[in-house]
């Protein structure tokens, strides 16, 4: 008599080719933000390229993928169920890189793109595989090059940590913002001394350390914690290291390329040591293997089906926001040139007085003019007009900055102020700028969508609130700038008469550049 296998069965074969399309299916919904967010991952490897900092980048997928390979059998523990609920978090990140796209936010773009990434994993695995692999599906954050917001504070620490410790040596400092000058020559902490590329190496190591050296959360932590500050207090020491070194040897040494190999020397040799004392508290033991095969004995069978469906909600649920944003971009596109041809000013036009010009992007079009009032200090009128934004041509950007790191001009302080244009109070940022030809007192603020902005933040929401009501994405960036010599009264007292007297001229130049 033949026996027939229960319905529930299945065979060797049949399981085998479930498992394979399985696979692909798994695949095909991990590989779809890459080919719907082509451009956003493109900028990405454009970073890795230009900029030796986020070069790293390109381990960082093959790090993750290894670290999966030591959880193999957690595929065989936890057999792949789709977890449904992980569409909303997949809705919400393809929803924040929508409005990072809106505002031209790239690093908020790559961001969501490459979060989507261990939410797939999470929805096509489910919960238990997916947290059993949590931390090589979240190290892939890390190929996203973020750290350029933390320069100016680095630079800022380095200068204070360097004048004070040199000053503690019994050396006298003139110190002009991050710049200063000793009596065997003169230094300056640029964008190349601000550590951060220290700062992101020891951070991303760090995690990958703490993660295979550690099992308690409380040492992993703690490690990471070490390889955040270390490198920060480090590139202070490396800083009055090369300063002390350059001003004992009369500016002979250190001030070349031995500079930059004194600097990966020591910063080497600091994270050798912080390694090498943070073996001493390694946990070998890993009971990751064990609980898995343990799971393993009780595990139910993967739903048939399930993985096709799955596949097919994620990659619609993630292609909807490309898709908006292609509409949205030939919705709102203006093909008008902007006209800012003429400022309707009452002072009467004077001689440009400085030659200071703030580190921008090239806008579409720019005014610029100086004007001399009857009694008190001139004032200089800048306004740079953006339409049509992109990542090379924006108004917000930590590339806008009022002085350039590496300028004549240097920016030693900025306060908020509360004024009034005309009849209307205008919130702006107080600046002071110090350069040799004297100093300046530059009141500026951005325009967006028919507001005034002074903050970043609140000035990409403006521009993305824009872009999404299909009003376009025109903002300009205005600076008044009067010079003074020892005390700024004179030309606040300048500034804020202009400001009275032009100030609706100014916004009404800009809302008739935006009806254009």
């Amino acid at each position: 008599m033949r026996m027939n296998p229960p319905p529930s069965a299945v065979l060797p074969a049949q399981a085998d080719t479930a498992g394979r399309t399985r696979f692909w299916l798994i695949a095909l919904a991990l590989l779809a933000p890459f080919a719907l967010y082509f451009s956003t991952a493109r900028s990405i490897v454009d970073i890795w390229n230009s900029s030796e900092t986020f070069a790293h980048g390109y381990a960082i997928l093959p790090i993750c993928l290894w670290l999966i390979w030591r959880r193999r059998d957690n595929f065989a523990a936890y057999p792949p169920t789709p977890y449904w609920p992980a569409l909303w978090l997949l809705a919400a990140a393809g929803a924040a890189w929508l409005l990072a796209r809106m505002g031209e936010v790239q690093v908020v773009q790559q961001y969501a793109m490459v979060a989507m990434l261990p939410l797939i994993a999470l929805a096509v695995l489910g919960r238990r595989l997916a947290g059993s692999l949590a931390f090589p599906l979240l190290f892939v954050l890390f190929a996203v090059p973020f750290g350029e917001i933390f320069i100016a504070p680095l630079i800022s620490f380095t200068a204070d940590f360097t004048v004070r410790a040199v000053q503690l040596s019994g050396i006298p400092v003139l110190r002009n913002g991050t710049r200063f000058d000793l009596p065997s020559g003169s230094w300056s902490v640029v964008e190349a001394c601000s550590g951060v590329r220290y700062l992101i190496s020891s951070i991303t190591i760090g995690c990958l350390y703490a993660y295979l050296t550690y099992r308690s959360t409380a040492r992993r932590l703690l490690f990471v914690a070490t390889a955040v500050v270390v490198p920060v207090i480090a590139n202070g020491l490396r800083a009055y290291m090369i300063v002390m070194i350059g001003h004992l040897s009369s500016m002979q040494l250190a001030t070349g390329v031995d500079h930059l190999v004194y600097g990966w020397l020591f910063f080497g040799l600091v994270m050798f040591l912080m390694f090498w004392i943070g073996n001493y508290w390694r946990e070998d033991q890993d009971t990751a293997p064990a609980q898995a095969a343990q799971a393993g004995a009780t595990a139910p069978a993967p739903a048939r089906g399930g993985a096709a469906a799955i596949t097919v909600a994620v990659v619609a649920t993630i292609a909807l926001w490309p898709a908006f944003a292609l509409y949205n971009d030939r919705a709102s596109y203006n093909p008008k040139p902007v006209q800012l041809d003429q400022v309707a000013i009452g002072w009467a036009p004077a001689p440009a007085f400085s030659d200071w010009t703030p580190f921008y992007m090239t806008p579409d079009t720019s005014f610029s003019r100086a004007y001399q009032p009857q009694a008190g200090a001139p004032v200089a009128l800048k306004v740079l007009y953006y339409r049509n934004q992109t990542k090379n041509k924006a108004l917000i950007s930590s590339l806008n900055r009022v002085t350039g790191y590496e300028d004549v001009w240097n920016e030693v302080s900025s306060t908020l102020r509360s004024e009034s244009a005309g009849a209307q109070p205008l919130a702006l940022r107080e600046s002071v700028v110090h350069g040799p030809a004297g100093s300046l007192l530059v009141w500026h603020w951005m325009w967006i969508d028919g507001r005034t902005v002074t903050n970043n933040y609140v000035g990409k929401l403006r521009q993305a609130e824009a872009r999404l009501l299909l009003r376009g994405d025109d903002g300009a960036q205005v600076f008044l700038a009067a010079p003074f010599s020892d005390k700024p009264e004179q030309a606040r007292a300048s500034l804020r008469a202009f400001l009275a007297q032009n100030g609706g001229a100014i916004t009404a130049a800009l809302a008739a550049a935006h009806g254009n």
